[in-house]
C-alpha cells in the first residue's frame, strides 16, 4: 500500500501529463489554423500571457477555459486530450491464421476467417475474411446493425443490398448500412474472396 505522500506525487505527476497534453495539443491546432497567440487569445477571450502559460504547460485550465480554446479553435473538447491514454488496444492476426467461424452462409460453402474485432466502451469492429468456393442456389441475407464496408480480392460476384444489386470484381468496395437485407445474389467467378468491415454503433446486436 501506498504512502499518502507517494500517492500524491503520482497525482501531481498525472496533473502534469495533462498539462502537457493540452499545451501540445493547444499549440499544435492554434498553428494549423494560422492563429498567433494574440489571434487566439482574442478569439478565446483570454489573455496572452494565460495562452502563453497553457502553451507552456505553466498552468491548469479550468473547464471553462478548456471549453472556449475548443470553441476557438473549433475542435471537440477532447480533442485536447488527445494523446493522454497511451494504452490502445490492437489486434494483429498473422496470414491464416484468423479464426474460423460458423454463420448460416457456412452450410452453402463461404468460409469466413475472423481477423480481429475491436470492442470500447462506445464502439465495435469487427473484420473478416470471406470465401466462396461452392456455387449455390439459395444465398443467405444478413440484416444487423451499423455499417459495413465489402472490399474484393478476388473473383466475381453480384452482391444485393436493399432492392440494389451491384456486380463486384477485384478492386471494387461496397459501403452500405447493414441494417437492409444483404448479401451475396450470384456467384460468377469462383474462387471468391472478399474483406468485409462492419463498424457497430453504441449498442451493437449482431
Amino acid at each position: 500500500m501506498e504512502e499518502p505522500d507517494q500517492q500524491q506525487d503520482h497525482s501531481a505527476d498525472d496533473d502534469k501529463a495533462l498539462e502537457r497534453i493540452i499545451a501540445v495539443r493547444t499549440r499544435e491546432y492554434r498553428q494549423a489554423a494560422g492563429l498567433s497567440i494574440g489571434d487566439m487569445a482574442q478569439r478565446v477571450g483570454i489573455s496572452k500571457a494565460m495562452l502563453s502559460k497553457i502553451e507552456n504547460a505553466q498552468t491548469a485550465c479550468s473547464l471553462t477555459t478548456l471549453s472556449r480554446l475548443a470553441r476557438g479553435l473549433d475542435v471537440p473538447v477532447t480533442a485536447l486530450f488527445r494523446g493522454m491514454d497511451d494504452e490502445r488496444e490492437a489486434v494483429f492476426v498473422p496470414a491464416g491464421h484468423g479464426a474460423r467461424i460458423v454463420r448460416r452462409g457456412t452450410r452453402v460453402g463461404h468460409e469466413y476467417a475472423q481477423l480481429g474485432a475491436l470492442r470500447g466502451s462506445h464502439k465495435r469492429m469487427e473484420a473478416l475474411l470471406v470465401t466462396l468456393t461452392e456455387s449455390s442456389e439459395v444465398f443467405p441475407l444478413f440484416q444487423h446493425a451499423g455499417t459495413e464496408l465489402i472490399y474484393m480480392l478476388e473473383g466475381v460476384m453480384v452482391y444485393g443490398h436493399g432492392k440494389s444489386s451491384y456486380t463486384m470484381r477485384a478492386g471494387d468496395a461496397l459501403q452500405f448500412d447493414g441494417e437492409a437485407p444483404h448479401g451475396p445474389e450470384s456467384l460468377l467467378a469462383l474462387p471468391i474472396r472478399f474483406l468485409t468491415v462492419t463498424a457497430f454503433g453504441d449498442s451493437p446486436q449482431h
